[in-house]
């Protein structure tokens, strides 16, 4: 069966993006040092991609305007907007919780959840999310769109992993029995 995994960064202070939904604090204590790169690792093992509008639009306005960063994966955006589909970006106004149980019981590699902080807590809500994969960003935003939200029950997670380079800490969780 399918993985769902949320792979994210959050602030030191639990945000996935400052107050206006920037992003630009995405970065470790020095700018100019090397960084592991664990996105590559990560993404082998990635064939499908879920995201809300809000993250797609700002994929495709700010982050990566020219060239679409997931090629190769097949990338659902949920919205409500009628928008048309195009090959490996599929437009869809189906629940999160709804798509993710449709998708992991086809075959694949892992699902990716994206974001944002809406899609997550619902998938969150339901105990649908495998592997919670949280980059810590050393930045204490103070405001923002958290990631953590009221979910109405306690999810317990077993640590599997940490890393540490250039300040930014990985913390890779499981969902527990």
């Amino acid at each position: 069966m399918r993985k769902v995994v949320l792979f994210i960064a959050m602030s030191l202070d639990g945000y996935i993006a400052d107050k206006s939904g920037g992003v630009d604090w995405l970065n470790g204590e020095d700018e100019n040092a090397k960084s592991v790169d664990t996105y590559s690792a990560f993404i082998k093992n990635v064939d499908t991609v879920i995201m809300g509008w809000n993250t797609y639009h700002q994929v495709v306005t700010e982050l990566s305007p020219l060239e679409w960063p997931y090629s190769g994966l097949t990338s659902y955006i949920i919205t409500n907007r009628t928008l048309s589909s195009s090959g490996e970006i599929i437009f869809i106004s189906k629940s999160p919780c709804e798509l993710v149980q449709q998708l992991s019981q086809e075959k694949g590699k892992d699902i990716w959840i994206c974001g944002g902080a809406d899609i997550i807590h619902q998938l969150m809500q339901k105990n649908l999310i495998d592997i919670y994969y949280i980059s810590i960003i050393p930045t204490i935003l103070g405001n923002g769109i958290p990631l953590f939200g009221p979910i109405g029950s306690e999810l317990k997670l077993k640590l599997v992993n940490t890393q540490t380079s250039n300040g930014i800490t990985d913390l890779i969780y499981e969902k527990r029995a």
